[in-house]
């Protein structure tokens, strides 16, 4: 009985936490959209003239609607990967976001956040000064240390599209 209890609350618990990373990410959406209608006004209204303005204002706007995207995935993993049994779709509707393992999710996770590691620097170094420091170089290094770790964990775990364990044909 008390495992029943303990299994169903972390049910609702991962059900929790994936309508929460969709709820974060509707509003990730909307502070995208915000700062995409900041950058149309400011250009189009304000001074035409300011790319600057208009520049850090589409990175930004990028910034959150990629952070957005990645807990949409999150949140879509979670719920049909550990809390309802997904209903039958054709494959190739759904393929491309179903994942067959938590390593295969935590992978599609690692690179979908160096993508938007890559982005936040950008606009960081859109955002700074003419004169950026050698810190500036952090992110970066930061960027190919996790994407170098990835690769290796690759040659470890292979994610080359097979789902399932592949066995030899046994007509002998």
């Amino acid at each position: 009985m008390a495992m029943r209890l303990f299994t169903t609350t972390l049910h609702y618990m991962m059900a929790a936490a994936s309508l929460g990373a969709a709820l974060g990410a509707l509003l990730m959406f909307w502070l995208g959209a915000s700062n995409l209608f900041d950058a149309f006004w400011s250009g189009a209204v304000v001074d035409p003239l300011a790319t600057r303005t208009i520049t850090i204002s589409v990175m930004d706007a990028t910034d959150a609607i990629l952070f957005g995207v990645v807990l949409t995935t999150f949140a879509y993993a979670l719920m049909f990967g550990f809390v309802v049994n997904a209903p039958k779709v054709p494959v190739s509707r759904t393929d491309w976001i179903r994942s067959g393992r938590v390593t295969e999710l935590k992978h599609t996770l690692i690179e979908v956040i160096i993508v938007y590691m890559v982005v936040d620097f950008a606009t960081d170094l859109v955002e700074l000064e003419p004169e950026p420091d050698w810190q500036i170089l952090v992110m970066p290094l930061a960027i190919v240390l996790i994407a170098g770790a990835l690769r290796l964990l690759g040659t470890v775990y292979p994610t080359d599209g097979a789902r399932t364990p592949q066995h030899p044909d046994k007509t002998g």
